[in-house]
């Protein structure tokens, strides 16, 4: 099932909203949609890109909370000891900042492409930012 769509760079992931675990996180960000951005090679936590959000307050909180997203997983922190952010993990994953390891709100996961998906993660991390969008399926 498709709930959304996420493009990086011209490539096309489909997915699914994570409704049933994280119903705040994914209600609010569909009030979000289309959302467009970049994205950067995380600093800290491996192999993983996020969109950095500042003191962007969401409303809404922990649920489903983790550390360790899996590829493909989406997952949104709502600030408090860093920064808001979404981060999309393309592998390998200890979601952390500076301030040390952080959890956050698991709400969406890519449903195809995950070959690609790691392709386009080494290429941020290679050749810097792209640009993301997040738009109904």
């Amino acid at each position: 099932m498709t709930d959304i769509e996420i493009e990086i760079a011209g490539d096309v992931f489909p997915a699914r909203f994570e409704a049933q675990d994280a119903p705040k996180t994914v209600a609010r960000f569909r009030e979000l949609l289309p959302f467009s951005d970049r994205i950067i090679h995380v600093r800290w936590s491996g192999e993983a890109c996020w969109i950095p959000m500042g003191e962007r307050d969401l409303g809404i909180g922990h649920e489903n909370a983790t550390s360790h997203p899996a590829p493909g997983h989406v997952i949104v922190y709502p600030g408090g000891v860093s920064e808001t952010e979404i981060l999309l993990a393309y592998g390998p994953c200890c979601f952390s900042s500076k301030a040390g390891q952080l959890a956050g709100n698991h709400f969406l996961t890519i449903t195809d492409g995950l070959d690609r998906l790691a392709k386009i993660g080494r290429s941020v991390l290679w050749d810097g930012a792209k640009n993301i969008t997040f738009r109904k399926g």
